[in-house]
């Protein structure tokens, strides 16, 4: 105890120290009573999170053991991200399906230029990032399109669902799988000055689809391509969801039950109480609508973007980059790393993941950028 007065460990008194022994918490338990070394960054590292009286160092125990994942990690998904890593959460999945571009660093915190030229995965580059923030944290990047193949596994196990997706079909099948394994996830969206988040409880609050009981028609939505998005309300409105988020990884009987909406350019903000649904297919009848379908189509267009995404349907085991640049350079200008690699032909910038997926940029027509993936990758 005096060589902790002596370091100067903030937010550490005899008190906390006799309750870390009595708790057998876990910084204790690696270090000794003395809590010399890591004990010690521990509790100056979150000194000022635990001096808040709802947390405390209970609480930041808590939040050390929890397990949360976030499915996308554009704007929402890196700023989340980074709050839950800096906040000192356990374990962080990040997963997102894309690479980064020069018009993400308007927005997503996480990234630069660096990560720009060397082509880098969103979810890689950001585990990268949040490792050099906070080494305490496990962070684990999954690059993978989320569908309902392999959500399921993604979800099952943890404690919290963060939705940082840019599509209303990955967010339906959220729902489905978080109302099914009762894992608590909050919906958030930005677009232009505007932002919404709710937490959906299972059992307990509304669910999504019980305020959206149908998915919106392709093209009835603006998206941040199309109508642009303020840095100012994705800092707002994951502000408020990572709180949130600690509310209830601590069981704190602070949640919100509403939905909160705002638009920081008009100077509004609303906040509703929505209540569930009996009938509402997902959470009333667990009709699991979107997590039940059969797989998606091969191809997707990327709304706003000018390009499609193409699956390979019956591939197996992981891409041999190098064998594959080396067949492609006689036709266009290739790069590759050992998470994608990039082609250049003509008009068209192709990019190929491991498992097989492309990003065909270029093109927003499906069927013309599955004949260029069956020309240049194989069918």
């Amino acid at each position: 105890m005096l060589q902790l007065k002596k370091q100067g460990v903030h937010g550490c008194n005899k008190q906390d120290v006799r309750w870390l022994k009595k708790t057998g918490c876990s910084w204790v338990q690696q270090t000794g009573f003395s809590l010399v070394e890591e004990g010690k960054a521990m509790l100056e590292r979150y000194s000022r999170q635990t001096l808040f009286r709802p947390i405390g160092i209970e609480g930041q125990e808590r939040l050390r053991a929890s397990s949360v994942v976030i499915i996308g990690c554009g704007a929402l998904g890196t700023v989340l991200a980074n709050n839950l890593c800096r906040a000192g959460i356990g374990h962080l999945t990040i997963a997102d399906r894309d690479f980064i571009e020069l018009n993400n660093l308007q927005r997503q915190i996480l990234f630069d230029e660096k990560d720009v030229a060397q082509h880098l995965p969103k979810a890689v580059a950001a585990a990268e990032k949040l490792r050099s923030i906070n080494s305490d944290v496990q962070i684990e990047a999954v690059v993978e399109d989320i569908t309902a193949d392999g959500i399921e596994s993604l979800v099952r196990t943890c404690d919290l669902v963060l939705d940082a997706t840019d599509n209303f079909e990955t967010r339906y099948l959220l729902n489905d799988v978080c109302i099914k394994y009762q894992r608590p996830w909050i919906y958030s969206g930005v677009i232009g000055s505007y932002g919404v988040t709710m937490n959906i409880l299972p059992g307990v609050s509304a669910c999504l689809r019980c305020v959206f009981p149908d998915l919106p028609l392709p093209g009835t939505t603006p998206t941040c391509d199309t109508v642009g998005v303020l840095n100012g309300i994705v800092g707002a409105i994951t502000g408020i969801a990572s709180t949130e988020a600690l509310k209830i990884l601590l069981h704190s009987e602070q949640v919100s039950k509403a939905m909160l909406w705002m638009d920081l350019w008009e100077n509004t903000v609303e906040r509703l109480e929505l209540p569930r649904q009996p009938d509402c297919p997902t959470c009333g009848e667990h009709h699991y609508e979107f997590l039940d379908a059969p797989q998606g189509p091969p191809s997707a267009s990327l709304c706003g973007r000018n390009a499609v995404q193409v699956r390979a349907q019956h591939h197996k085991g992981s891409i041999d980059f190098a064998a594959l640049a080396e067949r492609l350079q006689a036709v266009g200008t290739v790069n590759y790393n050992e998470f994608l690699l990039r082609f250049l032909v003509d008009d068209y910038e192709i990019t190929v993941f491991p498992n097989a997926r492309a990003i065909i940029k270029g093109t927003a027509d499906e069927q013309v950028a599955r004949s260029i993936y069956a020309r240049y990758i194989g069918n």
